[in-house]
This record gives C-alpha cells, structure tokens and sequence, in this order.
C-alpha cells in the first residue's frame, strides 16, 4: 500500500498522479525493480477512478518508468537505476536535490532585467504610437491574412514585393545605391548588427564605436569579447580626424545622418575623409541611418553608401521609428558578394522574418501610405520638437541646457547633475528617458538626459518640463 501521495480534489487527477508517481521513482523513493499497487488497490486507496490510476499507469509504462510482468503485476522499471549514477558508498538511497552546471558570468555592462514600463512617454525611439494608422493599417492586413501563399514559408532573404519596395524606397530618399537582390529583410536593426558581428569578427577583432553612441550596436558588436575601442566625437560628430590614430578596426559603426544620441550630422568632406579612411585601412563601415526621415527643415544629406563608388559600407535601417516597434522588422543592404554570407549566418540565427508582416508594410509602401504618413509624423515630431525646445530653453534655463538639432525623435538635455539618479527619478513620475552617461563607452565626458519627445502628448510635454524643473533643481541642490 503507497501511503505518500495526497491528491487535491479540486485539481486534475491524471496530471498529479502522474507527477507524484514519476518524481518519486525519479528520487528513487520507489527503487527499480519494487512492486507498486494494482490499479484497483491504488484506485481504492486514494479514492479515485479505476480509469485514473490506468491511465496514469499506462503513461508512465509508455515512458519507461514502469514495467508490466506477466502474472506478478506492475513494476518500478529495472532499467531505472542502470541509468542513473549509483548513490555513493554509505550514501541515503534518496539522494539530495543536485545542484546545475556552473552558470557562465554575466558580461560587463550586460542588459539587466528591469520593470520599468518600455512605454513610457519621452522613451527614446518610442514614435507617436496613438498617431499611427491603424484603419488603413488593419485594412491591408485584413486583406492579405487569407492568402494561402503567406501561411507558409518564403525566403530567408526575405518576401520579395518588400525588398523590392525598400529598394526602391532607399534609392530615391536616401540615395542608397542598390537592388532587391542586395537588401535581407532582418528581425528588427538588432539582428542586422547580430548577422554583421558573426560574419565579419574573428576573435581578437577590434570595433571602432561612436562615443557617446548607441547602446544596441555595442550589445552586438561586442557579444563575443570583441574589444569595442571609442571614438570620441567632435561637434555632435565622429571625429574623423581621430581614426588616423585609432588602430586597425574590422568594423566602424556610425550613425552619421543623425548622431545617436548628439544629433549631429557629418558633412560631405567628413564623409569623404571617412570613406577614404576605411578604404586605406580595409575596414566596413556599418551605416546605421535609423531615423533620417525625420528631418525638419532641410532634406537630409544623401546616405554614405550611395556617394561613393566601392564604398565599404553595410548600410540598415529599420520600420520600428517610421511605423511602430512592435513589427520588429527591419533591413540591412551589402554587396552582392556579401548575401551569400548574410544568408548562411541568418539561417542559423533566427531563420525567416515574419511573412504577413511583411506582406503588409510592402503594400504600405507601394500604396504611397508610407510616404504620406513619414510626411505627417515629420510636421508632427517638428511641431512637438519645436514645443519641449522652447519650454525647456524657457523654464529650465540654468538647470539644463538642449542640444538643439532640427532632426530626429528626441532631444538631450545636459546639466551638471547625477542623470541616473534623476533618469529613475523621472520615472518614478511617469516618465521615460536615458542617462546620457550610459551611452559612453569610456568615462562619460557630459551628464544629462535623452528625451524621446515623440511620444509625448501636448500635456505630457508641458507636465514633464515642470516635473524636470523640479526634480533637476532639487538634484542641484543635493548636489551643493
């Protein structure tokens, strides 16, 4: 009679019966080879059905962890202990609980879990989520979610009609010389970075990063203990003048059409002594153009990989700033010669990027939707940027000082306080932000915030700079 099991009425039978029986077998409570009840007598014993106790005892013989013999009844399975490591010498023959294999170490300047709400408004490359268009949006989506051809699996280069509407959407905004055959669709700009590092970095390869720059590219850039070497910036802009010093690098990454997270753009000589440089040195530069659509006054400058002939450039962008994270669908454009490589590294990373998803943005573009609603969200973050400048330059004059450019989703404020503290500050009062000092490679050199303004609404900019008015004078005091 088994004397240990306690079954709850109120849970399914079947599953605790199981789990019970297996994990005490497992423990070797029950040694191989000991006899455990008919099905009748256990049945009996814990007030149960017949059938429970059946089914339970057919699983765990399907399983292996039981044995019927022929005319003697049901049995712990012999070939349970000759699987197991013996308990040692003089050992309890119920063994304690073993503990896992070592853990590796967490990196240096790893992500951490964290609660804080992703969604909050002025978060860094949040877009204006309430403005997007969700009708004309829902009614493609509607419209493709039955074709029988986007169930299935395509290419893991990605849907055709989308490489070939970003082709041609980067050929005629951005300059970017290419075709569809050159662009991979990729799992967001994250992964684009991701496939780069695991085809071009061998052990011991040095990356050239921006500094302050974008927290993202070191994440992938450096996953595999690749030495990631910061480069200073010179007027919001990479320092070109630097390189000559730097070293010898695989990779350079660089935001040049709206530095990340300074603002500033480099001009057309930079550009070239830029691409001179990685040509002389033999080094790729990544060309991370992540939100040149949104550009207030002045179209902006044409991209570095479209200027020059030859020029060794691995140009990405994404639809998570122009449409809404949540797609997590972005692209990266190389050499014919490179999507190939590309191709072999993505089918080991993460095989094909989502098809109807990408049904769907390709008829957004194609439909002329994309270039309307990039037109409206462009007077929309203008309107929103001029608003928070003016408000901070009005109500925080000596506590914070905005680095002004006419560009982008956010805007970032320096000042002669602690920005982490006053970064979990401002989040305790609802709000999203960046320590500008966590974007330094090195020591940080300024601290401040960076405030992604795109997704606040009209009352939540004014509300925020009164809180900041607040909050950053009380932390000046602190400071004295």
């Amino acid at each position: 009679m088994i004397t240990d099991l306690q079954i709850d009425s109120t849970l399914p039978l079947q599953q605790q019966l199981y789990r019970q029986l297996s994990q005490r077998i497992l423990q070797r409570r029950y040694p191989a080879g000991s006899r455990l009840p008919s099905s009748r007598q256990l049945a009996q014993d814990l007030g149960v059905s017949r059938n429970t106790v059946n089914a339970v005892y057919d699983q765990l013989k399907s399983e292996g962890f039981l044995q019927t013999q022929a005319g003697r009844g049901i049995f712990v399975h012999e070939d349970i202990d000759s699987r197991h490591c013996p308990p040692a010498k003089g050992a309890s023959p119920q063994p304690e609980r073993v503990a896992i294999p070592p853990l590796p170490a967490l990196p240096e300047g790893a992500i951490r879990r964290s609660d804080q709400d992703s969604n909050l408004p002025f978060t860094p490359g949040l877009p204006d989520l309430a403005a997007f268009p969700i009708r004309a949006w829902n009614r493609i989506l509607h419209h493709h979610e039955s074709r029988p051809s986007l169930m299935g699996y395509n290419s893991l280069q990605g849907y055709r009609p989308l490489r070939r509407a970003v082709a041609e959407y980067v050929g005629s905004a951005r300059g970017v010389r290419c075709h569809e055959d050159q662009v991979i669709i990729t799992q967001g700009a994250q992964q684009a970075l991701a496939l780069i590092a695991d085809i071009f970095l061998k052990p011991g390869d040095r990356v050239l990063c921006e500094d302050p720059g974008y927290r993202g590219a070191r994440y992938a850039l450096g996953r595999h203990g690749n030495p990631l070497i910061p480069v200073p910036l010179r007027h919001q802009v990479l320092d070109i003048d630097v390189l000559a010093d730097a070293g010898p690098a695989s990779l350079l990454y660089c935001t040049p059409t709206h530095q990340y997270p300074m603002g500033g753009i480099l001009d057309a000589s930079q550009r070239m002594a830029l691409v001179e440089w990685a040509q002389r040195n033999q080094t790729w530069i990544i060309e991370d153009d992540y939100d040149s659509d949104f550009h207030f006054y002045t179209k902006p400058f044409a991209a570095i990989q479209g200027m020059f002939d030859q020029a060794p450039v691995l140009y990405m962008g994404s639809f998570s700033k122009t449409l809404i994270p949540a797609l997590r669908v972005g692209y990266l454009i190389v050499p014919d010669t490179l999507v190939e490589h590309v191709l072999r590294a993505k089918r080991v990373m993460g095989g094909e990027t989502a098809l109807l998803t990408q049904a769907v943005i390709a008829e957004f573009i194609d439909s002329g939707q994309f270039t309307r609603h990039l037109r409206r969200m462009r007077q929309n973050y203008r309107e929103k940027w001029e608003q928070f400048q003016g408000l901070v330059i009005d109500q925080l004059s000596g506590l914070a000082a905005p680095i002004a450019e006419s560009a982008g989703m956010h805007l970032v404020l320096t000042g002669d306080w602690p920005d982490r503290d006053c970064n979990h500050w401002l989040w305790q009062q609802g709000y999203g932000s960046t320590p500008l000092s966590a974007h330094y490679l090195g020591p940080a050199q300024q601290q401040g915030l960076v405030m992604g303004f795109a997704s606040a609404s009209d009352q939540q900019i004014r509300d925020c700079v009164a809180a900041l008015t607040m909050g950053l004078a009380r932390a000046g005091q602190r400071k004295t």
